[in-house]
């Protein structure tokens, strides 16, 4: 792989696309055990450089406009509350804005490199409504001027924020330059959860699950002891949360495939002792478990405890040091959707809110009025429980299980490329299908390689192997027909996919046949749902985009985890428990309609 070239799988590239499917689907996953993606290192360059960028223009413009922080001294900002909010409007504004996450080419942004404001400042765009059937005045899948209208108005609240100034509130330390108004914050709250009513695709993108909680707290609370240690307990659960989350198989299939795609991962056999036994079992190995488990979810679980109750300073900052290596791990992947800034932010807010705000300075669990420390520990375990236990009412993001492999999600398969036209020529978008933005760059054949290593990274989790399972039985076969992650399927059509099936769901499917008028067979979607905690049972849905849910069922997430990800042994056991009145499955049916009970 050069600095401009991509690293290809050895084969004629005329001949990829008359392959068998799982032939190529094995093919594309060996290839990426060796090579991640395989996208040229100049990718890389351009990641480091925006996060560079990103820190850089946050510092600046945090200072510019703030009384109290001056660039002749600012080693001084670092005790400065204030700075710690701006960053935080700085990263929300570059998330909201598409610049942040889901940016460039290891989110498949191409040509243009984001979505974002370019498809949300334009009406008739796809939006997602999160409860169209119960709250007033949210149906439709069009964006209005209305809801352009709204996202402008968010858009210059955040800019506005950057430029106020300080205000002091009670408990703040002396010669602070203070905090951000109160009422800013609270309206910049109320903007986003009404725009979340109206389209979850934005609300997500602002990340708001992880920054409304703690402005609303700046906002509504009249005491700085207070403030500090809601946002301390906010930041603890959202790390615990995660952690906990990976307490299934997803979560080591996620570490191994994100090793694998490593940039700096030179080594080849390092990369191939990530899978149990190359090229004949891609499960997670020993090791990868391990690197997973004691590397991630230990430190995730533990050391936010300790900075929250830590009683000496030096082991506060042993955990904070445990964290930025864990967040520096994240961010050296490059992972698919580059959640970077994010990554950045929080690396800067351990030591900011621990490292400033000691429990021995007088900023611990105690010292928070208790009847605010239960509305926040209420507020902050509520959505994660219920994510956890019901994971189809909440997004994962907002059941807090970032890189869990434990997501929602959905796989497109299209009759030929004439349906996947269709989205191009019938739907208002800023964008075009991936294999149309790539192949100016690399011609037909490398994109269609590119675009179907996405499903056969989908495969490498355990979900994916349950949507090519229910395509199988649902289509008259795989090989003649086109596949397509459902990630960014979303990407193209919404201008946003971090990894949330919920964004393209049967309410999306149901307003893209409304454009592209597809007949039965034409579009078929598999839908698999997180798997809740305490249960492998995992539910799953198939989607006809002509006729709507045509079936539903589960499946044992072991099933799918111990076979193998390109299905030698065929479709993955599951149990159907209900199938669309008059509705036959074209292919060949699975043998009864059970499986693993």
């Amino acid at each position: 792989m050069g600095y401009r070239t991509a690293e290809l799988p050895d084969i004629k590239l005329d001949e990829f696309e008359s392959m068998p499917f799982f032939d190529r689907m094995k093919m594309l996953m060996l290839h990426w055990v060796d090579h991640g993606f395989g996208t040229p290192k100049q990718a890389t360059t351009f990641y480091a450089w925006k996060i560079f960028l990103y820190g850089l223009f946050g510092l600046i413009v945090s200072g510019a406009f703030t009384k109290g922080l001056e660039f002749n001294d600012i080693g001084a900002w670092w005790h400065e509350p204030i700075l710690y909010q701006k960053l935080m409007v700085w990263t929300v504004l570059m998330e909201v804005l598409g610049l942040a996450a889901t940016c460039g080419p290891m989110a498949f942004h191409f040509d243009p490199p984001i979505g974002g404001v370019l498809y949300w400042w334009q009406n008739d765009t796809f939006r997602v409504p999160p409860y169209p059937n119960h709250v007033p005045f949210t149906k439709g899948t069009r964006r209005t001027p209305w809801d352009t209208g709204l996202y402008k108005l968010i858009i210059f609240w955040l800019v506005m924020m950057l430029f106020l100034s300080g205000e002091q509130i009670s408990g703040l330390p002396d010669g602070s330059a203070g905090v951000m108004p109160q009422w800013a914050l609270v309206t910049y709250c109320v903007l986003i959860l009404t725009m979340g009513l109206r389209d979850k695709v934005v609300f997500l993108s602002s990340r708001a699950e992880q920054y409304v909680p703690t402005m609303l707290c700046f906002g509504l609370m009249s005491n700085f002891t207070d403030m500090v240690m809601a946002a301390k307990i906010f930041i603890v659960i959202i790390w615990m949360g995660a952690g906990f989350s990976k307490f299934q198989h997803g979560f080591s299939s996620t570490v191994s495939i994100m090793v694998q795609n490593t940039p700096w991962m030179i080594f080849k056999n390092f990369r191939r002792k990530t899978v149990k036994n190359y090229p004949h079992d891609l499960r997670p190995s020993t090791m990868t478990h391990l690197l997973g488990h004691v590397g991630g979810t230990t430190c995730e679980i533990v050391m936010p405890l300790t900075l929250l109750f830590s009683p000496w300073p030096w082991l506060t900052w042993i955990a904070i040091v445990c964290i930025w290596m864990l967040h520096t791990f994240i961010i050296s992947t490059i992972p698919l959707a580059v959640p970077l800034e994010w990554n950045v932010f929080f690396m800067f807010c351990v030591a900011f809110l621990f490292g400033n705000f000691h429990p021995s300075n007088g900023y611990a669990v105690g010292d928070m009025d208790p009847v605010l420390m239960g509305v926040v520990l209420v507020a902050a375990l509520s959505p994660i429980i219920l994510g956890a236990l019901k994971p189809q009412y909440v997004s994962f993001l907002v059941g807090m299980k970032q890189y869990a492999g434990n997501w929602s999600a959905t796989s497109f398969s299209f009759r030929n490329k004439s349906m996947e036209d269709r989205i191009n020529e019938r739907v208002v978008k800023s964008a075009d299908n991936q294999i149309d933005q790539i192949e100016p760059l690399f011609g037909r054949e490398i994109s269609e390689v590119f675009v179907q290593k996405a499903v056969a990274f989908r495969m490498m989790h355990p979900m994916g192997r349950m949507h090519m399972s229910a395509l199988m039985r649902h289509t008259d076969g795989l090989d003649h027909r086109l596949q397509r992650e459902g990630e960014f399927v979303s990407n193209v059509i919404t201008g946003w996919n971090f990894g949330d099936g919920h964004c393209i769901d049967e309410r999306l499917i149901a307003g893209l046949q409304e454009q592209c008028q597809y007949e039965p067979g034409d579009l078929v979607v598999a839908f698999t749902e997180s798997q809740p905690a305490f249960s492998k049972k995992v539910q799953y849905r198939v989607i006809d985009a002509a006729l709507g849910t045509v079936e539903k069922g589960w499946y044992h997430n072991d099933d799918a985890y111990n076979t193998q990800p390109w299905l030698p042994d065929g479709p993955i056991p599951h149990t159907i428990t209900w199938v669309r009145p008059g509705y036959t499955a074209p292919g060949v049916a699975y043998p009864g309609t059970g499986g693993r009970k």
